[in-house]
């Protein structure tokens, strides 16, 4: 630690999928090894789960059904395979060295994987879902205070009485709305990479590197930084989404459409191939190149919604509205997204993923991009539709919200 910062002992408590581990890896590989009818179902419970449809219990046991029969050795070893975050065991002895306690709290793994992962980790306690065991092998039963509401709560509470602490000294760090009841206004909340509840009820949002988290436990202040080069490169990609519609000029609006859905494709199958250690030529390169640490492990979906918001955009609305919210959406977010951690560490109070000085330089590039279809005076207008919804903690992901909701400001407009 550095001098001049005096850091308190702390109990650090970890949501493990997304956190410590890429997020649904261990029930995509589970499913992958019981057939792709099996991994279907799985991840279509998972889809249900994600977009609120089904809450946590029935759907982990639904998955958990699929899973009946499989030996709990063969999940140990299906899960040991799985990726950890870089630098974990070291982030792990850096905590240990402030003299951390450190919790892993999971709803959606076994308590005896959870702690074989602990033990390797130097955790002090951790905790999973209870299953039903029958000859070494999964009953398809499942039960325990994780999966029950509130109940990772009851779980950090108990732990919490055992060693004589209070949630003033916990440090709680998850990605997703599962952990709302751990995020209590009494500990140090911390959202890494999270859904948009967390990103409100943070008091820190960090992404990239999970060592960020360091720093804001010693209640250092957070310093501005430059962008990496995989951060230049993805929005780098990500602003040259504003040459589609110029494509869509040139060639065709269909033409355009049906080769971003080939290209969407073939990322998908690139980024499956990747998460079996095989490389798609040049695709896979991209995206090495291209991907935050977190998503290096994971399926990285973000470009896939990247093409939905364009695709979309260029279907349903006409040029040169299309045109515009294409161009706004690819400049103004990109922009955003690059120059707001390098020019201010405040972050908006609504939403701590981003900053003020970021959206203003987004609202200016925008502008310029739209510009260029359309009036100025209707430029400036999607601009600030767009750096709005930018700015917003929403539940659907803004590589879709932001151009269509551009688009769609621009229609009524006109």
């Amino acid at each position: 630690m550095q001098t001049g910062y005096k850091s308190k002992p702390r109990f650090v408590v970890f949501d493990v999928e997304g956190v410590l581990i890429p997020k649904n890896r261990f029930i995509f590989d589970v499913g992958k090894n019981l057939g792709v009818s099996q991994l279907l179902k799985m991840l279509f419970i998972g889809l249900l789960y994600g977009a609120g449809v089904v809450a946590l219990k029935p759907a982990l046991k639904r998955v958990f059904k699929i899973m009946q029969g499989v030996k709990i050795e063969k999940l140990i070893k299906i899960f040991d395979e799985i990726p950890l975050k870089p630098q974990l065991q070291s982030l792990f002895t850096q905590l240990k060295a402030r003299n951390c306690k450190i919790a892993l709290i999971s709803s959606g793994i076994p308590t005896a994987i959870i702690e074989k992962m602990g033990s390797t980790l130097g955790a002090d306690y951790a905790v999973g879902i209870e299953v039903g065991i029958n000859d070494d092998a999964l009953t398809g039963e499942i039960w325990g205070d994780t999966i029950e509401t509130n109940g990772k709560r009851k779980v950090l509470e108990r732990i919490l009485a055992a060693e004589g602490l209070t949630l003033e000294d916990c440090v709680v760090v998850a990605d997703d709305r599962n952990n709302s009841c751990i995020f209590l206004s009494e500990t140090q909340k911390i959202g890494y990479n999270p859904d948009f509840v967390l990103r409100v009820n943070a008091d820190t949002v960090v992404t990239g590197k999970l060592s960020k988290i360091l720093p804001i436990i010693d209640g250092r202040p957070q310093q501005r930084s430059l962008p990496s080069k995989n951060d230049i490169i993805r929005e780098t990609i990500h602003a040259s989404g504003f040459f589609v519609p110029l494509l869509a000029v040139l060639v065709g609006v269909y033409p355009v459409a049906l080769m971003t859905c080939i290209v969407s494709l073939l990322y998908s199958l690139s980024e499956l191939l990747r998460m079996n250690k095989k490389n798609l030529p040049v695709i896979s390169a991209i995206t090495r190149n291209a991907a935050s640490p977190a998503e290096l492990y994971e399926f990285t979906a973000a470009p896939l919604y990247f093409a939905v918001g364009i695709l979309l955009t260029l279907l349903l609305f006409p040029a040169p509205i299309s045109d515009a919210a294409i161009a706004i959406f690819a400049l103004g977010d990109s922009t955003a997204s690059l120059f707001g951690g390098l020019i201010s560490k405040k972050p908006l109070p609504f939403n701590k993923g981003k900053t003020l000085e970021g959206s203003i330089v987004g609202f200016f590039f925008a502008f310029l991009a739209g510009a260029f279809f359309i009036s100025p005076a209707l430029a400036l207008i999607g601009a600030a539709v767009a750096m709005i919804i930018e700015s917003l903690p929403l539940p659907v992901n803004d590589n879709i919200l932001i151009p269509l909701g551009t688009g769609l400001a621009l229609m009524l407009i006109i």
